[in-house]
């Protein structure tokens, strides 16, 4: 087969068009641009989506973490375990309110948390857990819960999961709380910005008055009052994580799209998975069978044992031939500061280290043709041989 012309394509694009360009027109000629309205909409939307009670938007995901520790009461003295393998975020926001991160092995086949390891991690002062669905999958939660003594609150780090699932229940309802990304990678954006979720109103309305300097209303439920002209009360030391009603038109728009953004991206996924099985040095990611898996990222592993080259000399020349790639995530805990700071080593979580030193995404977004995904293909081919 002769080599095709070479492409560029990208690890990931963002999917909007004219209706998102559209809908900014409402809040700029109103006036309105801070949280308001469209906020409340596109909340409304997403809660109704993800089968929750409650959805608050805030101005991204981290923050969104945050918040939901801070509305827990967890502070000083306090544990949350966090996966190893992980962006740096869902570590950070343990430090940011004083408490400390213990760091759990991952499954190197799922790349989630490893519920074994995990139950080694819990202590007398661990608090809580925070879950990620690593990529779009969900974790295994019942397995997670079945080693969790029942006061330790299970926080979902659902940043790659709106609109997964599982055993039919929606990511951001399974556990305590949670908190999700709207960056351009994921698969719908409003360019920065997050949503927490919860079922629980004790939590829902402390976040809400969080985000909002801790005012006890919002600006819109003030302006909206008979007595716009009083400032709320301030019981709580709060921040200001609040989403605009710009994203929040923005995110409207792109919640109506994400059912047939995550069925195009499980079709081409399925291409992959079956185009790539030949392959005997790159695995493909789980296909959950009770579930459904988002596809935020599509993550494979390079065999270090079997491969022809070392993963990032394959990233190298696939980026020479205009394919970007990118290290599924990383360890946490082989970063500088965290390995610093607690005195850690690779080997320590070696799930994390295998994971960060040989998992591979590959391009899987939908801005991408046919050809696009068939070029990824060959190329891969090419390279194995």
């Amino acid at each position: 087969m002769d080599m095709p012309m070479k492409r560029s394509i990208q690890i990931s694009l963002p999917s909007t068009g004219e209706e998102e360009w559209q809908a900014c027109r409402e809040p700029l000629m109103s006036g309105w641009l801070t949280q308001g309205p469209k906020v409340a909409a596109f909340e409304k939307a997403f809660a109704e989506h993800h089968r929750v009670k409650h959805a608050l938007a805030t101005s991204n995901c981290t923050t969104g973490l945050h918040l939901i520790l801070a509305a827990m009461g967890i502070g000083p003295g306090d544990e949350v375990i966090v996966p190893a393998f992980t962006w740096v975020a869902t570590a950070n926001v343990v430090l940011y309110c004083g408490a400390t991160p213990v760091f759990a092995d991952v499954d190197r086949a799922t790349n989630n948390i490893d519920p074994v390891d995990l139950a080694r991690r819990v202590t007398s002062k661990t608090r809580a857990v925070i879950v990620v669905h690593l990529f779009g999958l969900c974790a295994d939660m019942d397995a997670i819960r079945a080693v969790l003594p029942s006061h330790v609150k299970i926080i979902e780090d659902a940043a790659c999961a709106a609109g997964a699932s599982y055993k039919g229940k929606m990511a951001g309802g399974l556990g305590d709380a949670a908190a999700f990304s709207f960056h351009p990678r994921k698969s719908i954006t409003t360019g920065e910005g997050g949503m927490v979720t919860a079922n629980d109103d004790g939590i829902a309305e402390t976040v809400n008055m969080l985000r909002n300097h801790g005012a006890s209303v919002s600006e819109e439920q003030r302006h909206k009052g008979p007595r716009p002209y009083l400032l709320p009360e301030f019981n709580l030391l709060g921040f200001n994580y609040r989403m605009t009603d710009l994203q929040g038109a923005v995110g409207l728009v792109q919640m109506g799209k994400l059912e047939k953004f995550i069925a195009e991206r499980q079709k081409w996924a399925d291409y992959f998975r079956r185009e790539l099985a030949g392959i005997e040095w790159l695995r493909m990611p789980v296909q959950p069978v009770n579930g459904q898996h988002a596809w935020q990222a599509f993550v494979t592993y390079v065999d270090p044992a079997k491969a022809p080259m070392p993963r990032n000399d394959i990233m190298e020349r696939l980026q020479g031939a205009g394919i970007a790639t990118r290290p599924g995530t990383h360890a946490v805990h082989m970063l500088g500061y965290y390995k610093d700071k607690f005195g850690l080593a690779a080997t320590d979580y070696p799930g994390a280290q295998d994971c960060d030193m040989h998992s591979m995404a590959i391009p899987l977004h939908n801005r991408m043709t046919e050809e696009d995904y068939a070029y990824v293909v060959h190329c891969l081919k090419q390279i194995a041989g």
